[in-house]
Formats: C-alpha cells, sequence, structure tokens
C-alpha cells in the first residue's frame, strides 16, 4: 500500500482506483487545502476513483472549501466511515448542501464494521461504474 501525507491529511491508495483519506485531529480545511487534494488526486488517479472517508479525527471545512471539496470530475462514488453521531451528523450537512452535485455517497458506522462495508461498496460501485460504460 502507498501512503502520503498532504499538508492536512494521510491518503493511502488501498487500490488501483480507491484512497482512504485520514484528515488530522482539529483540522479545518480551507479552500487551499481542498485544491491540494484535488490536484493529488489527478496525478494519483487518470481514470474513475472512490473515496473512502476514514472519519477518525474531528475536523471541518471553511465555507469555500465545502463548496468545492470532492468535485473531481473522475470521482465516482464516495463512502464516508464514521464513529460517533456528531461526524455522521456533519457529513449529512455537506451532502445537503452539496446535493445538486449528485454525490454518490453512503455512510457507514465505523462501530459496526463499516470500514470494511464501505470498501466493499466502493468496489461494488465502481464495478458497477464500469459495466454501464
Amino acid at each position: 500500500m502507498q501512503r502520503y501525507q498532504l499538508s492536512f491529511a494521510k491518503v493511502n491508495i488501498l487500490s488501483e482506483h480507491i484512497a482512504e483519506v485520514i484528515v488530522g485531529q482539529d483540522v479545518v480545511i480551507s479552500l487551499e487545502m481542498s485544491e491540494e487534494y484535488d490536484d493529488f488526486l489527478t496525478k494519483i488517479f487518470s481514470d474513475n476513483f472512490a473515496l473512502l472517508i476514514n472519519k477518525i479525527n474531528e475536523y471541518d471545512f471553511s465555507f469555500e472549501a465545502k463548496l468545492s471539496v470532492a468535485s473531481h470530475e473522475n470521482l465516482a462514488a464516495i463512502a464516508v466511515v464514521t464513529y460517533d453521531e456528531q461526524s455522521k451528523s456533519s457529513v449529512d450537512k455537506i451532502a445537503a448542501i452539496r446535493q445538486r452535485d449528485g454525490w454518490n455517497l453512503k455512510v457507514f458506522n465505523g462501530l459496526n464494521l463499516g470500514w470494511q462495508a464501505g470498501l466493499d461498496w466502493l468496489q461494488s460501485e465502481l464495478n458497477n461504474e464500469v459495466l454501464n460504460n
């Protein structure tokens, strides 16, 4: 597994088309960080890909970052693994703001084997994407 360190997050490449993202504790993701993230994903993935967001830490987004994060054209699916109700609520709020973008997003409970379920779901979504194209 390849591991990368961005200015605000660790990224683990789990497969040819899936990356796990772990944002640092108490980070406030800025528009610049969001752009750093998108640039990184563009360098790593040349085709459709999926993200497993592992919310083991608490963090937030600036308003501008909420409007731009996860808008990469090749992003096929996002699985978010949360560990408490507050984290799930923050995901729901950002998803509501970005509802028009039509994210293929699903939230999984990390306390109930959600990490593996999220990874399995992403693989299934990518397989469906291949079959439909």
